[in-house]
């Protein structure tokens, strides 16, 4: 049986309790994520052919530390890096490494600042140089599938209507959802109640609130949904080695619908794609 808890009450551990925010623990949250999303809009630059993601990690640490900001993933559980990098057919937690990226490529850069105790957390797809169409229509789909996602946030309405939004959208694309990975809770900690499953039924899971801060991040595949981790205990990847891609936002659940906090303020959400119509 889930529980709510007011937020301002809650100890800083996942203890299983939703947290219920107020206005202005979203104001601070906004802050976090809109430094996240100025990073994110930086990084369409400097991604190209030649470039390693080592490089863009140390941007990524240089860019925080100008602005007061710890990137989250930098020493947590062990992991060594400020950024996640995954490309092509890595699903999710790719590690940057000298390796520089190749004409065709595509990668995840998964980007979170803590600022003044705040998670934005927030990841986008980019393209390097010139990519196949089959690559691009992959990246337009998971993105479509973030946004319907979105859509479905309101309260009253239960977390599986999320994602019987992605997975519905997803699968009549003929591309598949990864199912070993979801979206989470977020706000004051980095990894909270509830899951956000990116698949599933509209009556299933708790209801949504006003208050709840969470993300929502379908992982898609071109070829079947199952994956791996590889031995370094990170990297997961398609285990058919197809194409995979992931967009991802931080958002919270108003009294009418959702406020995204990861918006691009450069109108960078989709880097390297067609602007969106309307």
């Amino acid at each position: 049986m889930v529980s709510y808890i007011d937020a301002v009450s809650a100890p800083l551990k996942n203890t299983g309790a939703i947290r219920l925010y107020t206005a202005e623990d979203f104001a601070g949250m906004r802050k976090a994520s809109q430094l996240t999303a100025r990073c994110l809009d930086e990084l369409a630059a400097l991604v190209k052919p030649g470039v390693t993601t080592n490089a863009l990690d140390r941007f990524v640490f240089e860019f925080g530390m100008d602005n007061g900001a710890l990137p989250a993933t930098l020493g947590y559980r062990g992991y060594k890096y400020s950024v996640c990098t995954s490309l092509n057919h890595v699903v999710c937690h790719g590690m940057p490494d000298d390796k520089p990226l190749r004409e065709g490529d595509i990668v995840n850069i998964d980007v979170t600042y803590i600022l003044d105790g705040w998670y934005g957390d927030s990841s986008r797809m980019y393209p390097v140089g010139q990519i196949k169409r089959a690559a691009e229509r992959l990246l337009e789909v998971t993105h479509e599938c973030l946004m319907r996602g979105i859509a479905a946030v309101r309260p009253g309405a239960r977390i599986g209507a999320i994602g019987e939004a992605i997975q519905t959208y997803a699968e009549a694309q003929r591309c598949s959802v990864v199912r070993d990975f979801c979206g989470h809770g977020v706000g004051q900690i980095f990894h909270d109640t509830p899951n956000i499953l990116h698949y599933g039924r509209a009556d299933e899971g708790p209801e949504m609130r006003e208050g709840m801060i969470f993300t929502i991040e379908p992982m898609i595949n071109l070829g079947k949904p199952h994956v791996k981790v590889l031995a370094d205990g990170w990297t997961a990847v398609t285990r058919d080695r197809s194409l995979s891609a992931q967009y991802e936002h931080a958002v919270g659940v108003t009294a009418t619908g959702c406020e995204i906090f990861t918006l691009s303020p450069g109108g960078l959400d989709r880097p390297g794609l067609p602007p969106l119509q309307g």
